[in-house]
Formats: structure tokens, C-alpha cells, sequence
């Protein structure tokens, strides 16, 4: 569709491609003939103009020649004159010349005229072809633009027809669809009706356990073969749930647990429960058992359009509470289940972050450990360390006086030595005659013998 600005009233209305491709059509038409109308109209203008041109230069020319013959024969008229009618034969003949001169003028003007007529014809009869060739090629330009106008807007009709023929199919699709499930609505209102009818209000409650019990046991052997899923029996604390749901992976981890209470009333009933009134005591069964979420499946204020929407999320009231309709039962567990096997892998780390955390803080004890430790043997060490250096010292002092003792008896043997150095054969003998005689007898005797 198309938005088209009136000029006049400046107002702005929509016409469909067709339309717009029809008054395209028209203002090009009416364009094209006064586009033609103009040239023909220039052409003729330009022709009339080439003929006046024409015929004024003949004239022109024309009327030289004339007043050259007039000047020719006045000068002729004038020797004529002169000679006094001597020469009447000449003036005959000038006279015959000058009719001829203007015979053969008029002459020329004619054919000039003629040519200039015939040149006009020729270029009005090309002006005519071109005029036709130009207005054959528009019409053919317009008619093939119109011929791909046509075609774009029927194909654009066979996409518009092909488009509202899928989208009423898909429309007819829907419809039957939604048909099919009120009518799979109606019916199982008819039976939850028909089921009230005909059961106690004992015998109602019961029914939807039985219902929901049946529901998760036809799924049982092939979704949930290591869960657990059973009636709470236990009221040791005081009160006691509808079901119990468990599951552990492989090694035995609890991936989720869920705490259910049914609830249900006959449509006679004089009271009409309303599904809050349960919410704190699930809460409290869930505490007890230890369960990580709590699921109410009810039938109760069946025309409230909260409860009626689906999965009803009440963790604002009490944590981690969610209130459904039974045919939510067994997509409940498996949404609590998913959720809880993503979290899982977390729930590793979590474990392996507190082992390092356990393991850093054993670390640390050994460490506390073996600094007090090492603090009391170095201590015992360093007093053990303490008297050997004590020890050491007495040793020291002791050897230090060894020592000494030893130095003097060094002095002692070097003075001894420097006395024994200093000890001769002079020294002996001084003041001793007797030595002196026994050495000199055995110096005489040493040199007989070398001699």
C-alpha cells in the first residue's frame, strides 16, 4: 500500500499498488501528449519562422537585383536622354533588357520560394518519422514498464493470496488445537466433577494421593529408578506429611528432596478451606523431615486465577513453598530435580573448596604443632648448647693455663739451650786443671796421630 499527499487540500489517503501503477499510468500518458504537443508546437514555430526568413531573403535579394536593374536602366534612361532620342532602338532594347531582368528576378524568386516550400515539406515529413519514432519508442518504454508493473503486482497478489492461505491454515491449525484442549479441559473438569460427586470428603482427599501416587509410579521404573517416594507415616513429632520424595545419585548424594501435602474438597462441603490455610503447617513437616522443598498439590479455590495459572512460587510466605494443580505434579518433580542435578556440579566445588579449606586448616594446626615443638627443643638445645659453651670456656680458661705453664717451661728450655749453645771446652777446663790437662793430652794425642 501506498500514502499519496492531495495537493490541494493537502489531505493524505492509501491506494493499493494497482491503483498507484493506474494514475502512474495516466499523469506519464498525460505528460508524454503534452511533452508531444509542445515539440510540434516548437517545430511548427521553428518552421514558420524558416519560411518568413526565407522568403524575406528573396525578397531582399530580389529587390537588390531590382534596384540595381533600376540603376542600370536609369543610367541607360539618362544616355538615352543625352543622345535626344537619337537612339530609340537602344532605348527598345534597354527597355527588353529590364523586362527581362525582372521576368528572370521574379524567376529566381520563384524557385527559391519553391525550394524553400519543398525544404520545409522535407523537414516537416522527418519531423513527422522522428516525431512517430520517438512517440513508438515512449509507448514502448510505457508499455513495457506497465507489462513489469503488472507482473510485479501479480505476483505480489500470488504472494498476498499465498501468505493468507498459510496464515488461515495456521489460523485453522490453532483453532482446532485449542478446541482439542478445551474440550480435554471440559472433559476432565466433567470428571473431576463427576469424581467429587460420587466420593466422601475422606474419600476426595484420598483419591488425589492415589492419583498422584499412580502418576509418579507410571514413571517410576524409567525417570526416577533411584528416588524414593513414599507416605510419611512418621508423626513422632506431632504431625506428618502426605509424601515424601527423595533422590541420590550413585554415590549416594541426596540430589533433592520434597515434602508433599494433597489436598482436595467435595463441592457439598459447607466449609470452603482455603490452600494458605496449609502453607505453615507444610512448612513445619518440611523442617522436621528435613526436606529441602515443600510442594501443596491442591484442588482447592478452584475458580481463583492464581492457583489456576500453574506452578505458584509462595517462597515470599514461607522458603522454598511452591503451590500446584495436580496435572503440575509430575513436571514439578522434574524441574526441582533438574534444577537441583545443575547445582550439583556446584555443590562439588563447594564440598572440594571446603576440603581445601579443612585441609589448610589442618595444615596450619601441623604447622602451630611443629613451631611449638621445634620453640621447646630449640629452647632445650639452646641450654644444652649454653653449657657446652660453658664447658668450653672452663676447657679454654684450663688450656689457657696449660698454656702458659707450658710457655714458661718453653723459656726455661730455650734459656737452657742457649746455656748448653754457650757451654765450650774453655768454659769446662776454666778453673778446673785437672779437665784442662785430660783435653790438651787428648788434642796432642789426636794431632800425633794425623801426623
Amino acid at each position: 500500500m501506498n500514502e499519496i499527499k492531495c495537493p490541494h487540500c493537502g489531505g493524505m489517503f492509501t491506494i493499493d499498488e494497482a491503483g498507484f501503477a493506474a494514475i502512474l499510468k495516466q499523469v506519464r500518458d498525460a505528460e508524454f501528449d503534452k511533452e508531444v504537443r509542445r515539440h510540434e508546437e516548437l517545430l511548427a514555430t521553428e518552421k514558420q519562422q524558416a519560411v518568413q526568413l526565407a522568403v524575406a531573403e528573396a525578397l531582399g535579394k530580389a529587390q537588390g537585383d531590382a534596384a540595381v536593374k533600376e540603376a542600370r536602366i536609369a543610367e541607360l534612361e539618362a544616355r538615352l536622354d543625352a543622345a535626344a532620342r537619337e537612339r530609340e532602338n537602344e532605348a527598345r532594347l534597354a527597355q527588353a533588357e529590364r523586362e527581362r531582368a525582372l521576368a528572370d528576378a521574379v524567376a529566381a524568386k520563384d524557385a527559391r520560394i519553391a525550394e524553400l516550400e519543398q525544404l520545409a515539406s522535407s523537414q516537416k515529413r522527418a519531423f513527422e518519422t522522428e516525431k512517430q519514432l520517438a512517440v513508438q519508442q515512449a509507448r514502448s518504454a510505457l508499455e513495457r514498464e506497465r507489462d513489469a508493473l503488472a507482473a510485479q503486482v501479480k505476483f505480489k497478489d500470488a504472494e498476498k493470496c499465498q501468505a493468507t492461505s498459510a496464515l488461515k491454515e495456521q489460523l485453522a491449525i490453532e483453532l482446532k488445537a485449542k478446541d482439542d484442549i478445551i474440550a480435554y479441559k471440559e472433559g476432565e473438569i466433567e470428571r473431576y466433577k463427576d469424581m467429587k460427586a460420587r466420593l466422601s470428603t475422606k474419600l476426595v482427599g484420598e483419591s488425589l494421593e492415589q492419583h498422584c501416587e499412580v502418576e509418579f509410579n507410571k514413571l517410576r521404573a524409567t525417570a526416577f529408578p533411584r528416588a524414593y517416594f513414599e507416605k510419611d507415616n512418621d508423626a513422632s513429632e506431632g504431625s506428618k506429611g502426605d509424601f515424601i520424595f527423595r533422590e541420590c545419585d550413585e554415590e549416594g548424594n541426596e540430589i533433592v528432596s520434597i515434602m508433599f501435602e494433597m489436598k482436595n474438597e467435595s463441592d457439598e462441603s459447607a466449609y470452603r478451606h482455603k490452600n494458605e490455610e496449609f502453607f505453615k503447617k507444610l512448612d513445619a513437616d518440611r523442617a522436621k523431615k528435613g526436606c529441602e522443598y515443600a510442594v501443596l498439590v491442591t484442588l482447592l479455590e478452584p475458580e481463583s486465577e492464581l492457583y489456576n495459572q500453574g506452578i505458584v512460587d509462595v517462597s515470599y510466605r514461607f522458603e522454598k513453598m511452591y503451590v500446584i494443580r495436580p496435572q503440575f505434579f509430575i513436571p514439578m518433580i522434574s524441574i526441582l530435580r533438574n534444577a537441583a542435578l545443575n547445582s550439583m556440579a556446584y555443590k562439588a566445588e563447594l564440598a572440594v573448596v571446603r576440603n581445601q579449606n579443612i585441609d589448610i586448616t589442618n595444615f596450619e594446626e601441623s604447622m602451630e604443632a611443629f613451631k611449638a615443638g621445634f620453640a621447646r627443643n630449640y629452647d632445650l638445645a639452646s641450654r644444652k648448647f649454653q653449657t657446652a659453651i660453658d664447658e668450653i670456656d672452663k676447657t679454654i680458661l684450663h688450656l689457657q693455663k696449660t698454656k702458659e705453664a707450658l710457655m714458661s717451661s718453653e723459656n726455661n728450655l730455650r734459656l737452657a739451650n742457649n746455656k748448653a749453645q754457650d757451654l765450650t771446652i774453655k768454659r769446662l777446663t776454666r778453673k778446673n786443671p785437672t779437665m784442662k790437662a785430660a783435653f790438651e793430652a787428648l788434642k796432642a794425642e789426636q794431632e800425633e796421630d794425623a801426623s
